[in-house]
């Protein structure tokens, strides 16, 4: 398919129907904390630049939903008001993502759905969790040799006893489903294999992704330029993450879970900031010194 067209999408590959959201967000669907870990240590992790910096672009080189350690993150608002800004025309989505709000990603995907001309995807290091279901959304996929495509079902941290972990289990079901609705329809494959899929936190290189209809077609190995600025940043802000969701998981609240990181010596800015790294003595004691913390916190 020519993604370059300029007509709309009337003729471009069936899509599925909006995916659904929960109408009250008490429970928040997460990335493992191993994810993370494999999004900064993965060449894949390493932030890479847009391949174009056309007016048409959407680039998502971050955590899907607002990040509150970094103020970043993609968000469908954020989505929503690009598409508008770009009009009727064709647009490219690059994505290097290891998800984060599943329920986020849900609401993009609808987003971009809706857009009545081409979407091309272009998976430039990781389209993981969330961020695959946004990848779901292209007319047509690419992705690089050494990216990966990575499905699972809905994760969450939950806390209670055995009633609640079965309201919560019942809560999450009909959104597994969903996504795997959703795989199915763009891959071709059945769904009860997408569900093994999704049971066991596929990864998929690029190979692999188009061999099973999750993307068409392969991205020149020499358009992929990396950000080596990007890396250091990234693992150290993925640091926080996890601590933050490790602390969540011991039965502290999100808003509790922050505020202890946030009393612990160098605060967010030991992360964040530059120089402040550069006076723990580089990324590498910076990311000793969160580990050391952690320990700590949770004994």
């Amino acid at each position: 398919m020519n993604s370059h067209r300029s007509f709309p999408r009337i003729f471009a590959r069936e899509r599925p129907a909006a995916l659904p959201l929960p109408a009250e967000r008490s429970v928040s669907a997460l990335t493992s904390s191993k994810v993370l870990d494999r999004w900064s240590a993965d060449a894949a992790g390493v932030r890479p630049l847009a391949l174009e910096q056309g007016d048409n672009v959407i680039t998502m080189f971050d955590i899907i939903g607002e990040d509150w350690w970094t103020g970043g993150g993609v968000t469908a608002k954020k989505v929503a008001a690009q598409l508008r800004a770009i009009g009727d025309r064709p647009v490219e989505v690059q994505i290097n993502s290891p998800g984060g709000d599943m329920f986020e990603g849900l609401a993009i995907y609808n987003v971009l759905r809706e857009h009545p001309y081409d979407i091309t995807v272009k998976v430039m290091g990781m389209a993981a969790s969330a961020a695959s279901i946004i990848a779901m959304a292209g007319d047509t996929i690419e992705i690089g040799a050494a990216s990966f495509i990575m499905i699972h079902n809905c994760w969450v941290i939950a806390i209670g006893n055995r009633h609640d972990m079965q309201e919560t289990a019942e809560f999450l079901a009909p959104f597994d489903t969903a996504m795997c609705d959703v795989y199915a329809q763009r891959t071709g494959q059945k769904a009860a294999e997408i569900a093994k899929w999704m049971d066991a936190e596929t990864y998929m290189s690029g190979s692999t992704a188009i061999e099973r209809g999750f993307a068409d077609e392969l991205l020149s190995a020499d358009k992929v330029t990396i950000d080596e600025k990007a890396k250091a940043a990234d693992r150290d802000a993925n640091d926080v993450r996890v601590m933050e969701r490790s602390l969540m998981a011991s039965g502290a609240t999100r808003s509790e879970a922050r505020a202890r990181i946030n009393k612990l010596k160098g605060k967010r800015d030991a992360v964040l900031d530059p120089a402040a790294k550069q006076d723990a003595g580089g990324t590498s004691e910076v990311s000793a010194l969160f580990a050391d913390m952690l320990k700590k916190i949770l004994e």
